[in-house]
């Protein structure tokens, strides 16, 4: 069924937006929203854009219930809870909003006070519509979120910094120089996906797919400390990973096996295994290789650095489902398994 949409834009004080949400007047998260994910420093901007005078976009409401005894109505905020959470947090001085320096808290606007509560907002009402199709409205205004991957969702969302730390990874020339990422994986930020998930794996260990994603990308939204510690000991990995000089068509440049890969490095280097060499890693990962690649044709590789069942256990892992947490387990303890053998090996028992 359709239903023809009427609306009708009006001007609304920021004074009369509080008064309305501090009522209930004005309900800022029914049911349909999304979480507040703006940062402090994104909230800082916004406050910056009303105190010097510039308009933003239109937020939209629509009618909610009304009270049948008391006559009294409700309405619903369907696009502009960032903006309207944002202005009463700052009227309210909410501890939790930290302004950036240059930004004076309210109560030190002084005679600017009656300026900001007399700034204009233009709203457009809805007017009273099904809740079913509110919801539509608020998708097709927020996004062009249709058929997008989790990473485009959160992208959609998130600007903090843990993301931030995940597009400069994504940039490093050692994944161009080894054509890691397809164009088409860029294009959907499968890239950033995939070093987020680099990041989150290396403070809690594997998990289901991007199952954490969302939780860290709000936790570290507004700071995420560890980012040069982090993208430093990445670094290292990276510079190691060149010293052990795969070939080109080693399926260590696969992203699952690769990402096996730099996070057992990442934990070997980082848990000073002093022993290993990136000569003595290169040696057993083409041995390795080899065994995966006799894995069900019979054959017979006397030096094999891992038994044949860890063999077939890995190679389960990187064929399906490879992004599950316990495949991605699996791949971890085997990788780490030979990370222990190149340790404790020489070169001469290598070669």
């Amino acid at each position: 069924m359709t239903f023809e949409l009427r609306t009708n834009a009006t001007n609304r004080r920021i004074r009369e937006l509080i008064s309305a949400v501090r009522s209930g007047a004005l309900l800022a998260r029914p049911d349909f929203q999304r979480r507040l994910v703006w940062t402090n420093k994104d909230k800082s901007a916004f406050i910056k854009t009303i105190l010097d005078g510039f308009p933003f976009p239109e937020i939209y409401v629509c009618a909610g219930e009304v009270n049948p005894i008391t006559a009294e109505g409700t309405e619903w905020l369907v696009d502009g809870q960032q903006r309207v959470s944002t202005i009463v947090a700052y009227f309210g001085a909410d501890p939790a909003l930290k302004l950036s320096a240059g930004i004076p808290p309210y109560s030190k606007l002084g005679e600017r006070q009656k300026s900001f509560l007399e700034y204009t907002v233009v709203v457009r009402d809805l007017g009273s519509v099904p809740i079913d199709f509110v919801k539509d409205v608020f998708q097709r205004i927020n996004s062009t979120k249709y058929g997008l991957n989790a990473m485009e969702l959160a992208n959609a969302r998130y600007d903090g910094a843990i993301k931030k730390a995940a597009e400069k990874l994504a940039e490093h020339h050692f994944y161009s120089d080894h054509s890691v990422f397809a164009a088409s994986d860029i294009r959907r930020m499968g890239d950033v996906s995939f070093q987020l998930t680099l990041l989150i794996t290396m403070e809690q260990g594997y998990f289901d797919d991007t199952d954490d994603h969302e939780a860290f990308l709000e936790k570290y939204n507004d700071e995420y400390p560890q980012a040069p510690q982090n993208i430093e000991r990445l670094e290292t990995v990276f510079a190691f990973i060149e010293r052990m000089s795969l070939p080109t068509d080693s399926r260590f440049w696969k992203k699952a096996d690769l990402f096996t890969l730099l996070v057992e490095l990442d934990s070997a280097l980082h848990n000073r295994f002093d022993d290993i060499t990136p000569v003595k890693v290169s040696l057993q990962l083409l041995m390795f290789e080899t065994q995966l690649e006799n894995h069900g044709k019979h054959a017979d590789v006397s030096d094999s650095p891992l038994s044949k069942e860890v063999v077939a256990n890995y190679s389960s892992a990187a064929a399906q489902g490879s992004n599950h947490r316990k495949n991605r387990i699996t791949r971890g303890r085997a990788i780490g398994d030979l990370l222990q053998n190149a340790a404790h090996a020489s070169i001469n028992d290598l070669i």
